[in-house]
């Protein structure tokens, strides 16, 4: 048992949509991502997704509106909901997800991360 100082962790690296793992629980991955411009469009079919906005602001956007989240909001995107964050400036968010969940879900793609790193 170790604490984790999330801002040590997000000095740890500086690429956008790569996800680093920072804790697992319960089948679950802690994992932090900065990110910046627009991700692809996706679902993920069997997993629910905790984002938590560490540091800036970003807007996470589905087919029917856009939920603006900033620093110190949270939002949980229910499995089998069509999403896409797009931040406007980097900005550093915790995931809280299932530890098979693939960033890009439906999608695929070249943003696919099929194994995050742990820091």
């Amino acid at each position: 048992m170790h604490k984790i100082n999330l801002a040590e962790k997000l000095a740890l690296f500086s690429t956008h949509w790569d996800p680093k793992i920072v804790a697992e629980l319960n089948g679950q991955h802690v994992k932090l991502v900065k990110f910046r411009g627009e991700f692809v469009w996706h679902h993920h079919e069997h997993e629910d997704e905790l984002f938590l906005v560490v540091h800036g602001s970003f807007d996470m956007h589905f087919r029917d509106r856009v939920v603006p989240l900033r620093e110190g909001e949270m939002l949980v995107v229910p499995r089998g909901v069509e999403h896409r964050p797009v931040a406007d400036a980097e900005v550093s968010v915790l995931l809280f997800e299932p530890a098979a969940t693939l960033n890009t879900g439906s999608a695929g793609g070249d943003k696919t991360i099929a194994r995050p790193d742990w820091i």
